[in-house]
């Protein structure tokens, strides 16, 4: 498609004719006649101020980087993602649609006053063929008939100067005269300036969208906004506020030559906003079909001709059909929403784009971050003030819609401000963390995890997912052996392997690679070098093997990262392990004391049950004495301690059998458990493999197995709120 539109035809017409439309015409004398001058030249700047807003936040955008078919829809979604962007623009183009069907109603109705034979529904349906045939010449063809339109608009505003000023009245302030409020009057009024995005729009067809969407736009802002000033100055010289509010062609009898002077002006505006609508509803469509195929095949039909045609053909289809609904009034409230949701979201986009922070953020034309804000939350509020009801099923809908594609979307292959959102948001949250002195009352659980094989070690990472839940923080490090600058490693492949095992598996966690020449050595490097300042890891799992030297391995990395307050837990989970969500599970937490990492296992034991997979789960804390008076101790401990740390837990104390092996009692105990929690001593340096051997016969069979070493800063202080 040529892209032949300058500034002056593929901006400024569209967007002036739309904006001195039917209100200016029908509905702005009636609400000076209410409201009087003063508060009508109030609400002509509350009004306009939103608009222009939305004017300066679009060009803003437009400045930054190239906007490409669909204007709002482009904007949007290449800002705050396809999803988004899809939600505002599906129902954006059926508004387009919509429109044009309006348009030609409010034609057809103008031409029964002089027409009664000709039934509303069949001048309509003409109306809309003729606009489709005038928009199927090509865009340049069809903006260039706007313009002797733009002329008789012109000349209507002219007679009615002529004969304000004839009248030999002059202007009063009077106050408002009618039983009608302010806010009223202002939702009357507003739809009046909601033409401002009539020739973004067009931006697929404009030579230098980046220069012409900005200027045009804003002079066209401008230029309605002057107008609108100066016609209630006209109106109220030229007729009483009676007249001005029972007459709703009260300009046919200010202006000299009577509708011979009003009418052409009248019909051209509205007959222009149909064409813009027709030309604006299949560029839409069509953006929003070639974001969502991806094959060379689909890709090249969309661009083509007949790709085009289709567009055209469909907007059309729908434009026709929608004559037979009759009554259109309830649906031009609902588009007047979607077109109100569209403007609010353009305005949040560039405040958001604003408060990013990115280094690619460089508009020419600069806003303030709040000033876009207040855009979009007065586009919000009006859309209220207009009709609650019809906002309300406007903002579901699109809501719907978001909650849709959310599901089916595909990746977009650009980047949009979200991220940058996010991270702007995480630096400023950081640098406030860092003032604070951390406490054991806001510890959460920041697990680093440890895999070689991914699929193998899906078990371990789910468990560490319901450990932080929606606390902490997961994170999972592919460890991979060799050296980095070898041929044979590639770290793409790596981390794509890991996000697919992730995403099968529905779980929510961060992943990294990282390739090392030294198994203990880069997982402590990887270990010190996790997250940022104030927000750290502090704590790292890793699988139990079974190969004794590699869990030696394990333990001689738990001593050293001890030192720098890292917590440890060695997971042991058969691969036959099978995770049964339909049951109510039990939680075994063998206990040594809060000191003894007992604070750090009861607390994952009780985050475990806060996953929704876990809920109803029992936890008992598990304690075997020698003598009764151990036994008393332990249990009037055990009964004090756990009403004061708020964690529901059942304390079982048994005594010791005589001749009964400690570690048979823990295996048959433990048979009831689904999982088990043991606490990690420290073995001394070159006995790591002696102490495996003491572990492994401490697991027994049992699936699922957890070994913890508690290194926090906090260590007994975990469980108590200070």
């Amino acid at each position: 498609m040529d892209k032949k539109l300058g500034t002056f035809l593929g901006v400024y017409t569209p967007t002036v004719l739309t904006i001195l439309g039917v209100i200016m015409y029908m509905r702005f004398g009636w609400v000076t006649g209410n409201m009087g001058l003063t508060k009508t030249l109030v609400i002509v700047v509350l009004a306009n101020s939103i608009t222009f807003i939305t004017t300066l936040s679009f060009a803003s955008i437009a400045t930054n980087k190239k906007i490409g078919a669909g204007g709002a829809y482009f904007i949007i979604s290449r800002s705050l993602g396809l999803e988004l962007g899809g939600a505002v623009g599906i129902p954006l183009f059926l508004s387009q649609t919509f429109s044009i069907t309006l348009y030609a109603f409010g034609i057809a109705e103008t031409i029964q006053l002089f027409l009664p034979v000709i039934p509303i529904g069949v001048s309509a349906f003409a109306v809309i063929i003729f606009v489709g045939w005038l928009s199927s010449r090509g865009a340049e063809f069809a903006l260039k008939s706007q313009i002797p339109l733009m002329i008789l608009v012109a000349a209507s505003i002219l007679f009615l100067a002529i004969g304000s000023f004839s009248s030999g009245s002059g202007v009063r302030f009077s106050e408002a005269s009618g039983n009608v409020t302010f806010w009223t009057a202002f939702a009357v009024f507003f739809p009046a300036v909601t033409g401002v995005m009539a020739g973004l729009g067009l931006s697929g067809d404009l030579r230098d969208p980046q220069r012409s969407i900005p200027k045009g736009a804003i002079l066209a802002t401008l230029t309605g906004f002057a107008i609108y000033m100066i016609v209630p100055f006209l109106l109220v010289m030229g007729a009483s506020d009676v007249d001005l509010q029972k007459n709703n062609l009260i300009w046919s009898d200010i202006a000299p030559l009577g509708m011979l002077a009003v009418m052409p002006g009248l019909l051209g505006a509205i007959f222009s906003s149909a064409v813009g609508s027709m030309l604006g509803a299949p560029r839409t469509l069509h953006a929003l079909i070639e974001d969502r195929f991806t094959t060379p095949e689909s890709k090249g039909f969309i661009l083509s001709d007949k790709g085009h045609k289709l567009t055209f053909i469909v907007s059309l289809v729908i434009a026709l059909a929608a004559v037979f609904i009759g009554d259109l009034n309830h649906v031009a409230t609902v588009v007047t929403m979607f077109f109100l949701t569209v403007y609010g979201t353009i305005n949040f986009t560039a405040a958001i784009e604003t408060l990013s922070r990115e280094p690619s953020w460089r508009p020419t034309i600069k806003v303030s971050w709040f000033v876009n804000m207040a855009g979009g939350v007065g586009c919000l509020a009006v859309m209220f003030l207009i009709n609650p009801i019809a906002a309300v099923v406007a903002m579901c809908i699109e809501f719907i819609l978001y909650t849709v594609l959310t599901k089916l979307e595909k990746k977009a292959s650009w980047g949009d401000a979200r991220r940058g959102m996010h991270e702007a948001l995480i630096k400023e949250s950081l640098l406030r963390l860092s003032q604070y002195v951390p406490t054991s009352r806001n510890w959460r659980p920041y697990i680093l995890a440890f895999v070689t094989e991914p699929e193998r070690s899906v078990e371990m990472v789910r468990f560490g997912s319901f450990f932080v839940n929606r606390s902490g923080i997961l994170s999972i490090s592919y460890i991979a052996e060799g050296d980095i600058e070898s041929s044979n490693i590639d770290i793409s492949s790596m981390q794509l392997r890991l996000k697919d095992v992730l995403r099968k598996e529905k779980i929510e966690a961060l992943p990294e690679v990282c390739v090392t020449a030294n198994f203990v050595n880069g997982i402590i490097t990887a270990v010190q070098s996790n997250g940022m300042s104030g927000f750290q890891s502090n704590t790292v799992m890793m699988a139990w093997h079974n190969d004794e030297i590699k869990n030696a391995y394990s333990l001689s990395i738990m001593r050293k990262i001890s030192r720098i307050n890292k917590s440890f837990v060695l997971c042991k989970i058969s691969d036959d392990f099978v995770f049964d969500s339909g049951k109510n599970k039990v939680i075994h937490v063998w206990w040594g004391g809060l000191r003894r990492n007992g604070d750090l296992m009861l607390l994952l034991a009780h985050l475990l049950t806060l996953a929704p997979e876990w809920r109803n789960s029992t936890i008992k804390l598990m304690s075997i004495a020698s003598t009764i008076y151990e036994k008393e101790a332990t249990e009037l401990h055990l009964s004090e301690m756990i009403p004061e740390i708020r964690i529901n837990a059942e304390p079982h104390v048994m005594m010791l059998p005589p001749d009964t092996n400690v570690i048979d009692m823990i295996h048959e105990m433990n048979r009831e458990a689904d999982i088990a929690l043991f606490g990690l001593d420290t073995p001394e340096e070159g006995k790591e493999i002696n102490y495996t051997k003491r572990l492994k016969s401490l697991a027994g069979n049992h699936k699922a197995v957890f070994f913890v070493k508690n290194s926090s800063i906090f260590t007994g202080s975990l469980l108590h709120n200070k």
